[in-house]
C-alpha cells in the first residue's frame, strides 16, 4: 500500500511560482509512475501532468504546457510539480496519484493511489 502526502500549496499572486511536493511511502518508489491532477469545486478532477516510472516520459495538459514542470527524485521518494506564471485559473486542489504502470495514463481510473490534496490559490 502506497501512501502519498502532498505539500507546498498556498496563496500566491498571479505570475508567481509555486512548487508542490508529493512524498511517497510504503512501496518501491521507482516502481511507480505518477501524476498530478487538480479539481475546482463543482468540476471533475483534471489531469495536469504525468511522469513515467523510468523517468523517460513526461506529459502535460495543454493548459499548463510551458508553465508547469513535473519531476521526480527517486532518492527522496518525491515527485514535484513546479508551477510558473500562475494565473487565477490555476486555483484548485492539487492531487498526487500513483500507478504501477510503466506508462502513466490520463484517467483517474488509471491510478491506484491518491494523496489528500493541497490547495493552491492564485490571487489576481
Amino acid at each position: 500500500q502506497v501512501q502519498l502526502v502532498e505539500s507546498g500549496g498556498g496563496l500566491v499572486q498571479a505570475g508567481g511560482p509555486l512548487r508542490l511536493s508529493c512524498v511517497a511511502s510504503g512501496g518501491t518508489f521507482s516502481s511507480y509512475s505518477f501524476a498530478w491532477f487538480r479539481r475546482v469545486p463543482g468540476k471533475e478532477r483534471d489531469l495536469v501532468a504525468v511522469i513515467s516510472r523510468n523517468d523517460t516520459m513526461a506529459a502535460y495538459a495543454d493548459s499548463v504546457k510551458g508553465r508547469f514542470t513535473i519531476s521526480r527524485d527517486n532518492a527522496k521518494s518525491t515527485v514535484y510539480l513546479l508551477m510558473n506564471s500562475l494565473t487565477p485559473d490555476d486555483t484548485a486542489v492539487y492531487y498526487c496519484a500513483a500507478t504501477p504502470r510503466l506508462l502513466p495514463g490520463r484517467l483517474e481510473s488509471d491510478y491506484h493511489y491518491w494523496g489528500q490534496g493541497t490547495q493552491v490559490t492564485v490571487s489576481s
